[in-house]
């Protein structure tokens, strides 16, 4: 092959193929993580997404409320006559989360050959244009095109947008796998903080031309928005050459009992191996514990301490006023959950990097277990500050699951495929996302249908929750290094480094990305911060009604 030829080939690449993202020598690997921030802190608008439930059932005034009542759910994805229900629009939340574990596990292989700009840029297409979808959905009412579009086009974007940086940032930051990780996936719990008061005001702005529109057109701009943005996070991206380190860095030498690997196993083969479906096992069941009282942390807040929220002693009686009061402060509950949610997934996945992964989901599991445990204690003794402080707590931890699972992976199956495999296990939390939900609801409401006394129904499902998190925590500990029948051989290694190009930036290795951070990166990282503080801002706002 000639000079001429070699000059020539990367003139043909495409905007979006991998082996154009490589990073060259001026690059710097923390432009990195705001580029993967923008794209989490879109898809993140998914935790915010009840803000529109209510307003979706409200859209047709003019509705015969009795024809309407006894409606079937074929006739309801048609009709055009009767306002939806709650519990018909609430689906599409459980529809976008089911997608993003099952895309996530489809085209996790495809990802890793691809590239995480052209994977970033069609999840940018399909969150943003599945809210398109869904806003002339609304516009027409549509209930089947409001499923589709924000349900599965969405959810698909959802998939893609979260996987995208995973693989990318552990191979940039091989000496903070965690904190990468961390920084990123904290995005996806703070994405409603900024998405939902951006929705409620897009709403109240196009309210004068009525309940329909301000729905509909809501939806359709935060679409054209989130595309936008999430473009701009995906051409933001480069890959690291083949061999790149941190300069200074040596990887830790290998030891007996190490948890993490120095080669690295197949995606084909990862999934076959004890190891995959215990960490599969922990993430469903943290998740299902975390997400039990996230579904339902305001209604728990309000029957368990009620009145005594505003100081009163008895519900009887209360003004207006001092029942909006006990539902500001439940609103307040619901802003921290979002704030703590966030800024765990960040604070755990750094810790993980000190203490080690298997150590982290311990400490999930053996601290959730008590605090579980004393819940019930704190609302029997009518602690409602107690009970806040554990709730959020234990919503760290919630989050830190998410983020810190990427690590876990990359320690035990090596970073190669971690991406494709990070993507299989996120189908936990599709399971968890459907199942842990409809589970605390049915436990519930089986209690008060069995004359429970409202402050005392939530006693038994807390309990459930901690046995599942001693299942967790039985599991982690079954966790060990992967054996090494598992890994792949040097020529299959070679070949997975081709289909991704990598033979193409081998040589650039020692001279790339050692950039200064200059003004490029304040400008990434202002991208992506102030909108970022402005939702924390706004969160603790809320939260002041609790106190």
């Amino acid at each position: 092959m000639t000079s001429a030829t070699r000059d020539a080939a990367p003139e043909a690449l495409g905007l979006l193929d991998r082996q154009a993202t490589v990073a060259k020598p001026g690059f710097n690997r923390w432009y990195v993580p705001p580029a993967a921030l923008a794209i989490h802190l879109c898809i993140g608008m998914a935790y915010g997404f009840s803000v529109f439930w209510l307003p979706m059932s409200k859209m047709l005034p003019n509705a015969d409320t009795a024809a309407c009542a006894d409606i079937g759910l074929i006739d309801m994805l048609f009709t055009r006559s009767c306002n939806w229900t709650v519990p018909m629009v609430t689906p599409t939340f459980e529809m976008f989360i089911a997608m993003l574990g099952v895309s996530a596990a489809l085209f996790g292989g495809w990802l890793e050959h691809a590239g995480p700009r052209k994977a970033g840029f069609i999840a940018a297409l399909c969150w943003g244009g599945g809210l398109v979808v869904g806003g002339i959905g609304v516009m027409f009412h549509q209930l089947w095109l409001l499923w589709l579009g924000c349900g599965f086009i969405g959810g698909v974007g959802q998939g893609l947008g979260y996987i995208s940086p995973v693989s990318t940032l552990i191979k940039w930051f091989p000496d903070r796998r965690g904190m990468a990780t961390g920084m990123a996936i904290m995005g996806y719990g703070g994405g409603a903080m900024i998405g939902a008061p951006i929705a409620v005001a897009l709403m109240k702005h196009f309210s004068p031309y009525g309940a329909t529109e301000s729905v509909g057109w809501t939806l359709m701009t935060m679409g054209a928005l989130y595309f936008v943005v999430m473009s701009a996070g995906a051409f933001g991206f480069r890959v690291a050459p083949t061999g790149w380190k941190p300069a200074g860095w040596t990887a830790p030498a290998k030891s007996a009992k190490s948890m993490i690997t120095h080669k690295d196993v197949h995606l084909n083969e990862a999934w076959k191996t004890p190891q995959f479906w215990l960490v599969w096992a922990v993430l469903c069941l943290n998740v299902t514990a975390g997400i039990g009282v996230i579904s339902m942390a305001s209604p728990m807040l309000q029957d368990v301490f009620g009145a005594k929220l505003i100081g009163a002693d008895t519900a009887i009686g209360l003004t207006g006023a001092q029942k909006a009061g006990i539902v500001a402060a439940a609103a307040g509950l619901v802003g921290l959950i979002s704030l703590f949610n966030s800024l765990g997934r960040f604070f755990w996945a750094t810790i993980s990097d000190y203490i080690g992964r298997k150590t982290t989901y311990a400490v999930f599991f053996i601290f959730g277990m008590g605090l579980y445990l004393l819940l019930p204690i704190f609302g029997h003794s009518g602690a409602a500050g107690l009970f806040v402080a554990a709730v959020c707590v234990i919503l760290t931890m919630y989050g830190g699951g998410f983020s810190t699972v990427p690590a876990y992976l990359a320690d035990l199956f090596g970073t190669q495929m971690v991406g494709a495999i990070h993507g299989r296990i996120l189908t936990a939390w599709s399971v968890a996302g459907i199942v842990g939900p409809s589970l605390i609801a049915e436990l519930r409401q089986k209690q008060l249908d069995a004359g429970v006394a409202h402050d005392l129904v939530y006693d038994g499902t807390l309990h459930i929750l901690a046995g599942l998190l001693l299942v967790g925590l039985i599991c982690n500990l079954l966790i060990f290094p992967v054996a090494d029948k598992h890994h792949m051989t040097d020529e299959q290694l070679r070949r997975e480094r081709s289909l991704q190009h990598e033979e193409v930036v081998k040589g650039d290795a020692e001279r790339a990305a050692r950039g200064r951070f200059g003004s490029a990166g304040v400008l990434a990282w202002a991208g992506v911060g102030i909108p970022f503080l402005i939702g924390v801002y706004i969160a603790m706002q809320k939260a002041s009604a609790l106190f």
